[in-house]
């Protein structure tokens, strides 16, 4: 049997309100619970926290502690009675442990009564607890004495809740706080229980009337929506989805732009509808532009492309690449390497021969990464190198490289610098230290260790800055290696960082002289800590070893 469309429309329509009511009561059902349950235990944590403070002005706390019952014992029971009066709670109430491992030790401290729950008693001793009565059996659960033991063991003095149930009590949600004596000891627990039974209750009347509420709204609702969809609603959608089927179909055939051609929908409401026959149309406008400008867009980002790598590679040029880079000169061996995080990086290294007897080495990293960075490391070592062939030394050479790099740095760029030149007949050197990581020196007959010594500030950081110079020696066999933060600053996937422990492990692996295996093995090392994780800076390297000079000692 075939039904028409205004049927379908009905039997859908009434399915889909059902469905949604449904839906709407269960989120409203879980909202108003939340609800319900936040604003009892709001008066619970306060009906808790100011009980506790009727423990610390009455002492119950050293009460406690000396297991003995003070004058002020029952002005205190008084106070918490008012509370408890004035309180949505089911019971406020004290215990402490006689022996925190042993919860069969639980013992009251003292109790709560509101003016109904004492009426019917002359004798109040028959309706109350005293300090050192033992709790009843079951009357807290496992998972509740450990809430109180941990709070006391760690001296918690937070309010903490915890939803339980026993035989004695039922369900119930309980929130509690430490009480401790004059000497700060936690000694007790002073807590509040609500009574999730009449939370149900609650959410039990919430039901009915929401119910009967959303029966009525849906019926409602029904009625005019199927009035009202045919003639506004149907015909539109289906005109929109005809043409825009069509429109699909043309862009699966791979037609050119041109003929990419969308029949917009005429609507005369002022309603979504409208907003939605415009949004169609435009956005079949919008592909319609795309497809036509994303030949020139691609040809764009091929040619960024392009000219990052030919960055990179002008980069690459302007570092000593080739190595041995003096073949002629047996004193000293030397390598270096530089991985940038980027296309381009912001470190550099250098190294030259100053004069026949003297070699330059320098290592930096500007801050920042990226192509502003690479620009800025242009600048720095061409100075720190211009200024070096003319002689100096290091601190000299730095303090005019940060003269010359204050000057328009707009973008407060700075860079740290490692720099020495070295006697190489004698293998005396002077180092310069802007900010840098600490060097690693190897002796001919011990181990890579850390050079530690005061740095003076980053280059580039205020303009007449006089940088501090430290003396050093190599021996025949000795062995120098600086590097850029990138190393012991190298990240895992677990945020854990390589750190220099793991680095000075490195170098030390193998006992060789060789520079380039030395940084290898260092490399190596960094990349199987980090992983896939990706790299986040720049890694910068360079080893150096001297052999010894006809002058060295």
């Amino acid at each position: 049997m075939k039904f028409n469309i205004k049927f379908k429309v009905a039997l859908f329509t009434i399915f889909g309100m059902s469905i949604l009511a449904i839906v709407i009561g269960a989120i409203g059902y879980v909202q108003y619970n939340d609800n319900v349950f936040e604003s009892y235990l709001k008066y619970a944590t306060l009906a808790t926290e100011t009980a506790g403070e009727v423990f610390d002005d009455y002492g119950i706390g050293d009460m406690v502690a000396n297991r003995t019952i003070g004058d002020r014992y029952e002005e205190a029971r008084l106070e918490l009675n008012r509370i408890k009066e004035h309180a949505d709670i089911k019971y406020l109430y004290g215990v402490y442990f006689e022996d925190i491992n042993d919860f069969g030790s639980l013992c009251y401290v003292i109790n709560a009564k509101s003016a109904a729950e004492l009426a019917p008693y002359t004798d109040y001793s028959e309706v109350y607890s005293y300090l050192g009565e033992k709790c009843e059996d079951n009357a807290f659960s496992q998972e509740m004495m450990e809430g109180f033991k941990k709070k006391l063991e760690t001296k918690d003095d937070t309010v903490g809740y915890l939803e339980s149930y026993t035989t004695h009590y039922g369900r119930i949600v309980t929130c509690y706080k430490t009480i401790f004596d004059s000497k700060g000891d936690a000694v007790a627990i002073v807590a509040t229980d609500i009574d999730l039974t009449k939370i149900d209750n609650d959410l039990h009347d919430y039901v009915l009337v929401a119910s009967f509420n959303a029966i009525l709204v849906v019926v409602m609702i029904i009625a005019i929506y199927i009035f009202f969809i045919n003639k506004n609603i149907t015909d539109p959608i289906e005109k929109m989805a005809k043409s825009t089927s069509e429109y699909v179909k043309l862009m699966d055939n791979n037609v050119p732009p041109e003929q990419l051609v969308f029949d917009k929908i005429r609507v005369k409401s002022q309603d979504e509808i409208k907003t939605l026959s415009k949004g169609i149309s435009s956005l079949a406008d919008s592909v319609k532009d795309y497809m036509g400008n994303l030949q020139s867009v691609t040809a764009e980002k091929e040619r960024i492309g392009a000219e990052l790598n030919v960055a990179t590679q002008i980069q690459a040029d302007m570092l000593p690449r080739i190595f041995p880079p003096f073949p002629e000169r047996t004193e000293f061996d030397l390598y270096a390497s530089m991985t940038p995080a980027k296309e381009v990086g912001g470190d550099f290294y250098d190294f030259f021969l100053i004069d026949d007897d003297h070699v330059a080495l320098v290592i930096a990293d500007v801050s920042g990464k990226g192509v502003p960075a690479a620009l800025f490391m242009v600048i720095a070592k061409t100075h720190i190198k211009n200024r070096a062939m003319m002689g100096g030394s290091p601190a000299e050479i730095l303090s005019y490289a940060n003269d010359q790099l204050c000057e328009g740095n707009e973008a407060e760029f700075f860079v740290t610098v490692w720099m020495a030149i070295i006697e190489i007949s004698t293998g005396k050197g002077v180092a310069a230290n802007a900010g840098h990581e600490h060097p690693v020196i190897k002796r001919a007959d011990g181990k890579y260790e850390l050079a530690i010594y005061k740095h003076s500030p980053a280059v580039a950081t205020m303009e007449g800055m006089i940088f501090k110079e430290h003396e050093f020696e190599l021996h025949p066999g000795d062995s120098l290696f600086v590097y850029t933060d990138g190393v012991p600053e190298a990240t895992n996937a677990d945020d854990v960082l390589y750190g220099t422990d793991r680095m000075l492990e490195a170098l030390n692996k193998e006992d060789v002289t060789d520079p380039k295996v030395i940084l290898n093995n260092v490399k190596k090392s960094v990349d199987e800590f980090v992983g896939d994780a990706p790299q986040f800076d720049d890694l910068t390297m360079l080893g150096f070893h001297y052999n010894g000079g006809k002058n060295a000692k």
